[in-house]
């Protein structure tokens, strides 16, 4: 082979190295910067029934209050909306969920639930919305039906 086809082979051959090291890094970097707010709630089976007649559970016999039940992650608080709406929301915190934090009614604004740990601050009201973070995604929701009478069945499937 002649030199200088030689010496056109060798920079065609470290150009298409660099260009494939160039991309291997790129990939490995874009995988490796995850934002702190990244994973996902852990999806559990969900399948219960409540009855508000139930002493425990008396308090949703009124419209805007609430239960903590268990069930889920880290717990559901029962809303009730309207007299025909229940929410069924996660108390596992969005915010870096797999560290576990649990959101509570907080106790100054009882519409509001609230985070110690993280600070974050979610509206009941809106079914879990985020009002405050560092949190930017509202918490989990459950499907909740009410029979119209007595029963509200929490699930997710």
């Amino acid at each position: 082979m002649k030199p200088a086809i030689r010496i056109f082979v060798l920079i065609a051959i470290r150009s298409t190295m660099k260009n494939f090291f160039c991309v291997i890094l790129l990939t490995i970097f874009s995988f490796s910067c995850k934002k702190e707010d990244s994973s996902d709630i852990p999806n559990v089976m969900v399948d219960f029934t409540i009855y508000i007649t139930d002493p425990q559970f008396s308090a949703l016999n009124s419209v805007n209050r609430w239960v903590y039940v268990s069930g889920g992650v880290q717990g559901i608080i029962i809303y009730r909306h309207t007299l025909d709406e229940f929410f069924a929301i996660e108390r596992n915190c969005s915010y870096q969920p797999s560290h576990g934090d649990r959101v509570s009614v907080d106790t100054t604004n009882t519409t509001f639930l609230r985070d110690a740990v993280c600070g974050s601050k979610f509206n009941m009201v809106n079914g879990g919305s985020v009002e405050n973070g560092p949190a930017t995604r509202p918490l989990k929701r459950y499907n909740a039906t009410y029979d119209g009478t007595n029963a509200v069945h929490v699930y997710n499937y």
